[in-house]
């Protein structure tokens, strides 16, 4: 409030629209950052080169739209965005509402929704709303992407097997009844490959986790169908081969008929796009401390998406995968986003030839890991073991998405979500007396004023951190239990959570509450919970956020907190 921080200057007031970029070369940027992005670079970009591929022939497109849309969204996402290490590029989430697009309005109708969903990032970032969309409940997000997942997963079942189909039906029903039609035109070569480069992929990932198992699966299989004459579906056989250049595409016709038919895809493709670069950036704040610009981002997107319709790519957006191998690889700035997209356009423009020979079955395998990735069994199963309310939205997102469409499970899901807060927020009314916000604070930059309960840390012992949530830990305030660890300006011995006064807990903050549990653990932090009512500690129990975490101490009231949090501070048994 303006009581707490002084008013921004206009100037002040557009520096969360600064690009990452310019912040990083005037901290400072030679030869030495610039070498660890170069090999940052490179190993996203060999990752990225069969990802592309695979994604852009499973959304029904030709396989170098894939590689066009890593290299232009790629490059501009890295070079506009608020986020110091995000890989941009096409990503597993579009595949279902891009082959929907292409299949009813044609390519020039995808081009047409991508644009109009660039203008909606760009505005969505200069109206600053970043921070709404990070507020998506979690059963929503994880039952469309684990929905896209099986989709995705179907989608290559003619590939995977080699089946004789002219087309594949996008109805999901439809497309089981037209595979189960062709199982007797089963290919034995393409299992073979399939299942080649699935185990090449599962052993490297197992035994070698830094080589690039993609690229070794794929060009494993090239080499071994060229050696032994197999005959099996290529990209040269399909679809010709890749193109040396990117020729820019016909503008499409653009009418207001015509953008009211587009208007729905349109918006699935910004909101895909805004929430899953978000969680992306978030993801990366989370590895390496630092914290994005999410409106900034939000404009990147825009810019990006807007520039990929306009050269013949795909819609894109940040990949969580790719910036974490990024920033696993020992990336300093977006410049390595910036070198990953130029290594992409070099390999399209010397080495193009050789991709013909690559089998689809191999890229297949590819797709049915990227698949597995995205699924989230594990968050899945945990958000089953959450309470009844969030268990029926996170079902019925996921049943909408494969068997329905994906708009109308993401408006189900949000709607279903919106009157199950509605009616736990009618239980508790009674009992919430002081208000419902959690944390006073809203910066989005990592030089975020850190005075706010300076006067509460002052009182307590050396080497202590204390903060207390007010109100219901739910969705939609569930995010900023992240920023609780960022706040204390370092990592203290002992970090207490008063939570006396937090009536309930949903799936969504047990979530966000194990990622600081995690994050305590990993600081070496002993974090102690004090006050937990009978709700929240019956739904972290059943969903196991305390589980094998002997670092946290569980105490009925502030002041055992204390005593407690004393003894471990001086180094005390017990």
């Amino acid at each position: 409030m303006a009581t707490t921080n002084p008013t921004p200057s206009p100037s002040g007031d557009w520096q969360i629209f600064i690009p990452k970029l310019v912040t990083t070369l005037r901290e400072g940027y030679g030869l030495g950052e610039l070498r660890n992005d170069v090999f940052a670079g490179l190993t996203v970009a060999i990752v990225a080169l069969p990802l592309s591929m695979a994604l852009a022939i499973a959304s029904g497109t030709t396989p170098e739209k894939g590689l066009i849309t890593a290299i232009v969204a790629g490059f501009l996402i890295s070079a506009l965005g608020g986020s110091r290490h995000q890989i941009g590029g096409p990503t597993g989430a579009f595949v279902v509402v891009v082959f929907s697009v292409i299949e009813t309005h044609g390519y020039d109708g995808l081009v047409l929704a991508t644009l109009m969903a660039g203008v909606m990032l760009i505005l969505a970032g200069l109206f600053r709303l970043g921070s709404w969309i990070k507020y998506m409940p979690e059963p929503v997000v994880t039952g469309f992407t684990s929905g896209i997942a099986v989709i995705i997963f179907t989608s290559q079942i003619k590939d995977l097997f080699g089946l004789d189909m002219e087309k594949v039906p996008g109805a999901f029903a439809d497309k089981i009844a037209a595979f189960w039609q062709a199982r007797d035109s089963a290919d034995l070569a393409s299992m073979a490959v399939a299942a080649g480069a699935l185990a090449i992929i599962i052993l490297v990932r197992r035994y070698r986790p830094k080589w690039p198992a993609f690229l070794i699966a794929v060009g494993a299989a090239a080499l071994a169908v060229a050696l032994t004459g197999l005959q099996v579906e290529t990209i040269g056989s399909r679809f010709g081969g890749l193109p040396r250049t990117i020729d820019i595409p016909a503008f499409p016709e653009i009418t207001l008929a015509r953008l009211g038919e587009l208007l729905p895809s349109a918006f699935t493709i910004a909101f895909l796009a805004g929430v899953e670069s978000l969680l992306s950036a978030v993801v990366a704040d989370g590895m390496t401390g630092r914290r994005h610009r999410s409106n900034c981002e939000l404009v990147a997107q825009g810019v990006a998406n807007s520039a990929s319709a306009l050269v013949g790519g795909l819609p894109a957006t940040g990949a969580i995968a790719r910036t974490a191998a990024n920033i696993r690889s020992g990336a300093v700035s977006p410049v390595s986003g910036m070198l990953h997209a130029i290594f992409i356009l070099l390999f399209m423009l010397l080495f193009a030839p050789a991709a013909d020979f690559l089998p689809l079955a191999s890229l297949a395998a590819v797709l049915v890991i990227v698949a597995w990735n995205m699924s989230e069994v594990h968050r899945f199963r945990a958000l089953l073991q959450g309470p009844l309310g969030d268990r029926a939205v996170l079902l019925a997102t996921f049943f909408l998405t494969v068997a329905f469409d994906l708009t109308l499970a993401i408006q189900v899901g949000v709607v279903l979500a919106s009157v199950l807060f509605m009616h736990r927020m009618s239980e508790v009314v009674a009992i919430v007396a002081e208000g419902r916000g959690i944390i006073e604070e809203d910066s989005e930059d990592e030089d975020a004023d850190r005075q706010n309960g300076a006067d509460q840390r002052a009182s307590l012992p050396p080497n202590v951190e204390a903060f207390q949530l007010r109100g219901p830990l739910f969705f939609g305030v569930a995010s900023r239990i992240g920023e609780l660890m960022g706040r204390t300006g370092g990592a203290p011995k002992v970090f207490i959570l008063r939570m006396s006064q937090v009536p309930l807990v949903d799936a969504s903050g047990a979530t966000k509450l194990k990622e600081l549990v995690h994050h305590t653990r990993a600081q070496g932090t002993e974090l102690i919970i004090s006050g937990l009512k009978a709700q929240p500690r019956l739904v972290l129990r059943r969903m196991r956020v305390f589980h094998n975490m002997p670092h946290v101490h569980l105490v009925p009231n502030f002041s055992a907190a204390l005593n407690l949090a004393e003894r471990l501070a001086s180094g005390a048994k017990g």
